[in-house]
């Protein structure tokens, strides 16, 4: 069975070629997404590991979190952009869990994130979800949730407003614009659990912020954040 089914695999891929997410040359058959020297050599962070990251600035002073980290960097026109972009924006869903399993693996290495519970993804408002057809993040927490063996909720935190894309928003344009678009519900989930809110990538951060702001009206939650990218 297994024969024929990489039979049929090889015959469909003479006519529609499977290519790399990141650079668009041919995948081999033994290549899922990325071509194997696109995944050697995506730029990678380690904040997971570093004590005192950069990122783990980003939200002092305005909100609690135990640790932040992203797991590669993205710039314009970086392979990571073509990346997100593909993930976002193409239908590609499946590099969001391949991604954020691979991810996971990392995370498990990490003394921050051992301790974590659950995963909760950040959401897309139902406008936006039926536009899209799915929410990458949630791709993305279902990953993580295999590689760290815990479950992800995508009834915890709920998006109630429509927002305007953040790209060309100052600092303070963004917050106003994303703060109180959040929601929580069944909170019981997480109630007194370390909780990991996971996204696509971290910038905007005033997104990101906004969601803790909801968490921290849960007993006992502690935040740690993951997202798959984070500015160069």
């Amino acid at each position: 069975m297994n024969k024929i089914k990489q039979l049929l695999n090889n015959f469909v891929s003479i006519f529609y070629p499977r290519s790399c997410v990141a650079c668009g040359n041919a995948l081999m058959q033994n290549e899922s997404h990325f071509c194997l020297s696109c995944l050697m050599h995506l730029p990678e962070t380690n904040y997971h590991i570093m004590d005192n990251s950069p990122l783990d600035y980003i939200f002092m002073g305005r909100v609690p979190v135990e640790k932040v980290a992203s797991r590669l960097f993205y710039k314009k026109g970086n392979k990571v952009q073509h990346i997100l972009h593909a993930l976002k924006y193409r239908g590609d869903k499946e590099v969001g869990r391949f991604l954020g399993e691979m991810y996971g693996r990392q995370l498990l290495r990490s003394s921050y994130y051992q301790s974590v519970d659950c995963i909760v993804p950040i959401p897309l408002h139902p406008k936006k979800l039926r536009m899209r057809g799915y929410n990458q993040s949630e791709w993305i927490a279902m990953g993580l949730a295999r590689s760290l063996n815990i479950p992800y909720f995508t009834d915890v935190l709920l998006r109630s407003e429509f927002t305007e894309t953040q790209t060309k928003k100052n600092r303070f344009s963004r917050w106003e614009n994303v703060k109180s678009v959040f929601v929580t519900a069944d909170t019981e989930k997480i109630t007194g659990k370390p909780a990991l809110i996971c996204d696509d990538a971290l910038t905007p951060a005033a997104t990101m912020a906004a969601a803790i702001t909801q968490f921290q009206k849960i007993e006992g939650v502690r935040v740690s954040v993951a997202t798959l990218a984070c500015a160069h």
